[in-house]
């Protein structure tokens, strides 16, 4: 195809190698996007061209604009998107992970259960170190459906250590039902938990779906 548009336009050799290579760099770049991606643990179908502007939600769309640009994620800072059940929290946060994707950035997005559920099993093996690594080492991390139900000691002190420790490291979305107001009364230890809320809250922009 180069070569035919080449003949056409009576390209040089070196633009036509320029073109080749251009092609070349978009392929890679998109490969390595789609890889960060899978390796992150993002839906396919949730990212932002496909988001339905016709659902029947309301949310502050200059808000969402900040937030496709990405200057959280260069700032370290986070994002909580809270709404109730089905008005597209979990679309919004994986949408944003696909962006960043594409950016260059290292993501990974995983259900807040899931995570507690792999820190519970990381200590019986010795390996939750290991595990709390992987989770505080990416550009930006996704946790879905934060603080829906009380939590124990273990859970709890596993939500703050990786709260505290992403504090100005990197970057989180949570998605919840509940607002960052109501998460302390979910932690089995609110003393310890207050200090990582305040932290993250300090630093993040609340986007608020109805």
């Amino acid at each position: 195809e180069r070569l035919t548009l080449a003949r056409q336009q009576q390209l040089s050799y070196q633009d036509l190698l320029l073109t080749a290579l251009s092609d070349e760099a978009t392929r890679r770049d998109s490969q390595a996007a789609t890889l960060r991606a899978q390796r992150g643990d993002l839906d396919p179908a949730m990212q932002l061209e496909l988001w339905d502007t016709s659902a029947k939600v309301t949310y502050d769309q200059a808000l969402l604009n900040e937030l496709v640009s990405l200057r959280f994620l260069d700032a370290h800072s986070h994002v909580t998107i809270v709404g109730p059940v089905g008005v597209g929290k979990t679309f919004l946060a994986h949408a944003l992970g696909h962006i960043a994707c594409r950016r260059g950035a290292s993501v990974m997005a995983i259900k807040a259960d899931k995570m507690l559920r792999k820190l519970l099993h990381a200590r019986l093996d010795n390996s939750h170190e290991t595990e709390l690594r992987k989770i505080i080492a990416v550009d930006l991390l996704i946790l879905d459906d934060l603080c829906l139900d009380p939590m124990n000691a273990s859970e709890s002190r596993d939500v703050s250590d990786v709260l505290d420790e992403r504090h100005r490291a990197g970057s989180v979305i949570v998605t919840s039902n509940r607002g960052p107001d109501e998460w302390l009364a979910t932690f089995a230890d609110p003393l310890r938990a207050q200090s990582a809320i305040d932290r993250f809250t300090n630093r993040s922009y609340d986007l608020v779906i109805e």
